[in-house]
């Protein structure tokens, strides 16, 4: 038994309509999300290293603000430079803001009424941001604090 062909009644343009109204748009939002992915975790890192430097560039000011105050109180030169080093280095233990940080104590006008400074220097880390390879970024920061001038220093004088 053969069967008969019938002919398609149906245009090309009708067979174009009625497939439009099934919303099947599955390979153009897959195309769209591979082009914006990318972009979007891009981006994300980039605000991650930005807010990393923003809070090691706070660590660091606090740190050498700290450091200096810290010196300020003692009534001896070596007593200003541990106090702070120490001061300012137990500002500096969050290894994802601040690495290798380094501290410098400066007595050269220790003496009632004179100041200290400490300065405080250290680079953003880069932990978990190989992505997108930033430059190695060292920041520095320096404060003053005066010592008092109606306290004795070594030796007893005012």
């Amino acid at each position: 038994m053969t069967k008969l062909r019938t002919p398609c009644t149906t245009t090309p343009a009708a067979r174009r309509r009625s497939h439009s109204g099934r919303g099947d748009h599955g390979s153009s939002d897959a195309l769209g999300l591979a082009l914006i992915a990318p972009a979007a975790l891009g981006m994300a890192i980039v605000i991650l290293f930005l807010g990393r430097g923003v809070d090691s560039r706070a660590t660091v000011q606090i740190a050498a603000e700290s450091g200096a105050q810290a010196a300020a109180q003692e009534r001896t030169t070596a007593g200003a430079i541990t106090a702070g080093r120490s001061a300012a280095q137990a500002m500096l233990i969050d290894e994802q803001t601040c690495t290798n940080p380094s501290v410098a104590v400066d007595i050269s006008a220790f003496q009632p009424g004179g100041e200290v400074a400490v300065t405080v220097a250290c680079s953003v880390s880069t932990a978990g941001l190989e992505l997108i390879r930033p430059q190695a970024q060292t920041l520095t920061a320096t404060a003053f604090a005066t010592i008092d001038p109606l306290r004795a220093a070594e030796g007893g004088e005012p």
